[in-house]
């Protein structure tokens, strides 16, 4: 036997996990746990609004318990934007009845997602809808004289979204729009044209319902007018034009989703706050080309890697410009494609 080996091995205590000391937490509480709970019983909403942090849900839309929720956001979502237009799970107290509140614990696969940056370096994205199947864009054939570039970028966010844009021109009782809009005649738009005190509400409603259309344009253009007549409950403030700056002024603050009946069948109008710029910092590059589908076309006889700039070689969309193919509206085209081409160059 060694001399560090005795007899006395068998005599000494045996210790096993309960014998290990634990210090109490202090707090008196569990340990956090990153398992959050299922929420089987949640019920699915719609978001209708958002008004400092507190979230307008229709629950059972269309059906026999229809009602709006007010909720907030669950702490697992406080990095997660909830916005106009998102399909949400709620749980909490799901009633509507005044004073309650709900919870949203989750936000549903959304199937479009309409953004904007502050510019085009601005890499931080502002979403402005979820869920959007359509886009009206409206433009003032004057007073605020209309813009293409601005137009333009509607068009290729609505694009990159995959939201079928359309177009209403207001105000062509100051001005003849058949100038303007022979910028875009090389895209399938569909056009409303309007003029005080004769709007078009029949022939746009029907384009809208059965639709979730998120309505965008700049400041002044009478937009919320428009949104008004469509949707009389609406109340959505109303501005002018400065007559010095030819500038709107900005009247709507917040994104909401409004209701239109028509015919007896339903759509929904997302009235937005006007803009001045519209940022494409969030767009991918390669997704621009498809707000010009005519341009697009040819694009499909360009070489491989082609930009489509000024100076890209044996490019098929200026060689049929410079042939004249597309005529002077096509040459405004290939300039507006390549002016927003250039912005990611």
């Amino acid at each position: 036997m060694s001399w560090w080996e005795t007899d006395d091995d068998e005599d000494e205590p045996e210790f096993d996990e309960s014998d290990v000391r634990i210090r109490p937490n202090r707090r008196g509480s569990r340990p956090r746990t990153k398992v959050r709970p299922e929420h089987a019983d949640a019920v699915e909403g719609v978001v209708l609004g958002v008004d400092r942090g507190r979230y307008t849900v229709l629950v059972d839309e269309g059906g026999p318990d229809e009602r709006e929720i007010v909720a907030a956001r669950a702490s697992e979502l406080r990095r997660k934007s909830v916005v106009t237009g998102d399909r949400v799970d709620l749980v909490g107290d799901t009633t509507g009845d005044e004073g309650t509140l709900g919870r949203i614990v989750r936000i549903l696969e959304r199937s479009t997602l309409l953004r904007r940056s502050a510019d085009d370096t601005d890499e931080v994205e502002r979403i402005i809808v979820a869920n959007a199947d359509q886009m009206l864009i409206v433009i003032a054939a004057a007073n605020p004289e209309p813009r293409v570039r601005l137009v333009d970028r509607y068009l290729v966010a609505a694009y990159d979204a995959g939201i079928a844009p359309l177009v209403c021109v207001t105000k062509t009782d100051l001005a003849d729009p058949a100038p303007f809009l022979a910028n875009f005649d090389g895209l399938d738009l569909p056009v409303f044209l309007s003029r005080s005190g004769d709007m078009p509400l029949d022939a746009i409603s029907e384009r809208l319902v059965g639709h979730r259309t998120v309505f965008v344009g700049h400041s002044g253009v009478g937009k919320s007018t428009l949104v008004n007549a469509l949707v009389p409950e609406a109340n959505r403030a109303t501005g002018h034009v400065n007559v010095v700056t030819g500038r709107g002024r900005h009247t709507s603050s917040s994104t909401v989703s409004l209701r239109l009946e028509h015919d007896g069948r339903t759509g929904w109008v997302i009235d937005t706050p006007g803009v001045r710029s519209f940022g494409l910092g969030h767009v991918d590059p390669a997704n621009i080309l498809g707000a010009f589908a005519d341009l697009a076309r040819i694009a499909e006889d360009c070489p491989r890697g082609c930009t489509h700039l000024p100076d890209s070689p044996d490019c098929a969309i200026i060689e049929a410009v410079d042939a004249g193919e597309l005529g002077e509206s096509g040459r405004v085209r290939l300039d507006s494609l390549q002016r927003l081409l250039a912005t990611f160059a």
